[in-house]
């Protein structure tokens, strides 16, 4: 069964350049937080990114040292079995429910999967994901 909570993500761009992953996770590292999500890319010269850490407080002024505008955006994990059809039972839920997702990012880990979504109504999601 899955359960799905609220938190909040730090999502952030820099200018793209090789190396540019390692140093974000050196600053993260050294101020001695845990990355619990990650999503990035490049696009148009910028590195993307969306960090979920164990302290977004502390990484947010880590990481504002480095240039960027961070900003703090709630989002939604949902944690749930590494099984077929999982994904879809989620996403036919948010569906049925007539919001539109945004974005979806995850990857599973030795028997269960947690991802991250964004929707156009956070709050009714997840009314309809822990229905």
């Amino acid at each position: 069964m899955a359960k799905a909570n609220k938190t909040k993500q730090l999502s952030f761009s820099l200018p793209s350049k090789i190396g540019l992953l390692s140093e974000v996770s050196t600053f993260i590292t050294a101020a001695k937080i845990n990355i619990e999500g990650i999503c990035a890319y490049e696009m148009d010269d910028q590195g993307f990114f969306m960090l979920i850490t164990d302290n977004n407080a502390k990484a947010k002024k880590i990481l504002s040292a480095m240039g960027g505008e961070i900003v703090s955006e709630e989002i939604i994990t949902v944690e749930m079995p590494n099984k077929l059809g999982e994904l879809q039972k989620i996403a036919k839920k948010i569906s049925a429910a007539g919001i539109d997702i945004t974005y979806i990012y995850g990857s599973p880990v030795k028997g269960k999967m947690t991802i991250v979504l964004k929707t156009a109504n956070d709050k009714k999601a997840l009314k309809v994901l822990n229905a």
